[in-house]
């Protein structure tokens, strides 16, 4: 292993041989440059921890870096390792650090499976494969940086609900990540990211709207244009204001005829249970009649199994009755907005829906004031008939 100055010359004279020849430079110690027996000429710097670990770091590639950039370099880490660093040891930390990848594998299989609805975990595994992985999946965990974050939330500024969600996804995570020691406490790069305004929707049929959806109801089931279990779903989501997967999963098993009720014992807030009309437990009673398994909503493959999608046969039907801005869960609203106009109380509407928080039922409030509107309309115009002296 000879022992010189390291100069270009020198090292592009050196010959090959069967194994690696190894140069040491004798103007900084550790400094090597070398050669493997297909002529390849690698840099590199030898050094021990102040732990006593010998290191061995690649700097570069004889022709890819000078000579000069090389010593450089090598000087620069030998002054870090005088500083008790450990350059190499860091570097090989980082490469086996997890990426996001497995961040996100780590977070469905700990946290999202465990302690979240299937449906929510599903959706989380959603986001995560269409908007987090092909932006930042191959990023380590602990350098992901807020301007990451940021391009993330903007790339989607024209589905603003979706980004705002992906973001308090991401939070979650990068907070789990601190926990686990994967990053550095308080480095969550969501924290200064603004969220797009978002606001709510009140969408409800109003009863020009309702009739239309209730006739072409009917002609799909006379015509068989759909089928019965999509018109069936369609008719129990406005009876019972019921969301769209309760509607959809609901067992006969969960109706308590008697009291008339649905127990239903996994949704969106927990185990719920929700008073029926009179009209909504006949209507089931007929769906039992002709039916031959538990599912109210059966599958057309299998009769183990519930309805599957209802979303493409109700895009078919809102749009024969133009009604193309209507979502699924804006019966549920149909059906809240109901009970409001009818002079229903907001705790009994959060009752009827489900609903575990107040603040929740309040944006049926403006609905709920419309009896009490039309009794001001009718004082105030009898009033002012007097007044005025009109007929």
């Amino acid at each position: 292993m000879p022992t010189l100055k390291l100069t270009k010359y020198a090292i592009e004279a050196q010959p090959c041989q069967a194994k690696d020849v190894m140069l040491h430079d004798t103007e900084v110690k550790g400094f090597q440059c070398k050669m493997t027996p297909k002529g390849k000429r690698v840099y590199q710097i030898y050094y021990r921890t102040t732990a006593g670990n010998e290191r061995r770091q690649k700097i570069g590639v004889h022709g890819e870096i000078t000579l000069q950039q090389a010593r450089e370099r090598a000087k620069d880490i030998k002054a870090a390792v005088q500083q008790g660093e450990d350059p190499s040891g860091t570097l090989q930390a980082t490469k086996l650090a997890p990426s996001i990848v497995d961040l996100c594998n780590r977070y469905l299989s700990e946290h999202a499976i465990v302690h979240k609805k299937k449906v929510c975990a599903k959706d989380d595994e959603s986001m995560i494969r269409n908007y987090i992985v092909p932006k930042i999946g191959n990023y380590k965990t602990g350098s992901v940086k807020q301007a990451d974050v940021a391009h993330i939330h903007s790339s989607l500024k024209n589905r603003p609900y979706r980004a705002n969600r992906v973001i308090s996804l991401l939070s979650k995570m990068f907070n789990l990540a601190e926990q686990w020691g994967l990053r550095e406490p308080g480095t969550n790069p969501t924290r200064f990211v603004q969220k797009f305004k978002e606001q709510s929707r009140q969408r409800f049929l109003s009863q020009s709207e309702l009739e239309a959806l209730s006739t072409e109801l009917l002609q799909c089931e006379s015509l068989g244009i759909e089928k019965a279990q999509v018109i069936d779903a369609i008719r129990l989501l406005l009876l019972t204001g019921c969301r769209r997967d309760e509607i959809r999963t609901l067992r006969f098993k969960y109706v308590d005829w008697d009291r008339g009720q649905l127990v239903l014992p996994n949704t969106k807030t927990g185990q719920s249970v929700r008073q029926l009309g009179g009209r909504a437990i006949e209507y089931l009673a007929t769906i039992r009649e002709r039916s031959n398994c538990d599912w109210v909503i059966p599958s057309d493959v299998s009769s183990e199994k519930p309805w599957s999608d209802l979303q493409k046969a109700w895009r078919r039907i809102r749009k024969r009755c133009d009604l193309n801005d209507v979502r699924l869960h804006d019966l549920r609203h149909t059906h809240a907005a109901s009970a409001a106009g009818l002079g229903t109380s907001l705790p009994v509407i959060g009752k009827l829906l489900g609903h575990t928080q107040a603040s929740t039922t309040q944006i049926y409030a403006h609905v709920a004031d419309d009896p009490l509107r039309d009794a001001a309309d009718q004082v105030s115009s009898h009033i002012a008939s007097k007044l005025f002296g009109e007929t």
